[in-house]
């Protein structure tokens, strides 16, 4: 396992998740899948969207809070961009940022990269248990973040604590249940410390 194949949102209404992410033209970039697992609070992760200029952010948070998302976190700039988060109707917390903080040209609608962050109890034991799995580590600092070199994989995969997460999305820690998501790649099926679970890559997903 050196990468993520693919995304699965485990979702209670998948016509209306299809509808919304179709909306943001993600409709091809996460699977869904009915469930009806019993999930509160925070589910211990977040997606993000890294795009390439604030009118880029601020497209996507409209578009998504057009579409029934609602705001957590408005558009904003701060000392390491500009960005913002929602949390989609399904449940899933997305935040939509870039590093840059004026704009160059009109939004483009264009993501440049797909990431999934794991709240996770111990960033050590994540990073040491991933990295026994064949991933390799691209930057680390310390015991706080961990980003793995996912080689051309559609998304990209971080580690952080699942308090300073909660944090930054702006949820309360707390949570209970099911994860509501299902990381596809490798070879064989497996489940993290974390209680994040894994599939073999020949699982497919529907959109």
């Amino acid at each position: 396992m050196t990468f993520i194949e693919a995304l699965t949102l485990e979702v209670a209404d998948t016509a209306a998740a299809h509808r919304f992410y179709t909306a943001l033209g993600l409709d091809t970039r996460v699977g869904l899948r009915a469930s009806d697992a019993p999930t509160t609070g925070f589910r211990g992760f977040s997606l993000s969207l890294t795009v390439s200029q604030p009118a880029d952010v601020r497209s996507f948070v409209d578009a998504a809070l057009a579409a029934g998302a609602t705001a957590l976190k408005p558009a904003t700039k701060s000392f390491w961009g500009y960005g913002g988060v929602v949390r989609a109707p399904d449940g899933t917390i997305w935040k939509i940022a870039t590093s840059a903080k004026k704009d160059t040209a009109p939004a483009t609608g264009r993501i440049d990269q797909l990431i999934l962050l794991l709240g996770v109890d111990s960033v050590t034991a994540s990073k040491r248990f991933y990295v026994e799995r064949g991933l390799a580590v691209a930057k680390s600092f310390g015991s706080k973040y961990v980003e793995f070199d996912t080689q051309d994989s559609p998304v990209k995969l971080a580690l952080y604590g699942r308090r300073a997460l909660a944090k930054d999305v702006g949820v309360p820690v707390d949570g209970t249940g099911s994860h509501r998501l299902a990381l596809v790649g490798g070879s064989g099926a497996f489940t993290d410390p974390d209680g994040f679970g894994w599939e073999a890559a020949s699982v497919t997903t529907a959109p």
